[in-house]
């Protein structure tokens, strides 16, 4: 079932909101659990797990920050 435009930009608020705070400290825990690596490679982890949040909300995200495109246009 597809999400309408307003689902998606309310869902994409909460999942920054709440979300994304969470999964960095989520991060920071698992990272803190094992001995400091050299700062290149503590780098490399940030960047992956920075870009592996958004992988699985790819469709949530996708549009909000366009028109809503089910809004009547009003040009006339």
């Amino acid at each position: 079932m597809a999400l309408s435009y307003k689902a998606r930009k309310r869902w994409s608020l909460v999942i920054l909101l709440i979300g994304l705070p969470l999964y960095i400290a989520a991060a920071l825990f698992v990272v803190s659990l094992f001995d400091r690596p050299p700062f290149w490679l503590e780098l490399i982890v940030y960047v992956v797990l920075g870009f592996l949040w958004m992988m699985p909300f790819k469709s949530v995200f996708l549009g909000v920050g366009k028109a809503d495109p089910d809004a009547e246009n009003d040009d006339d």
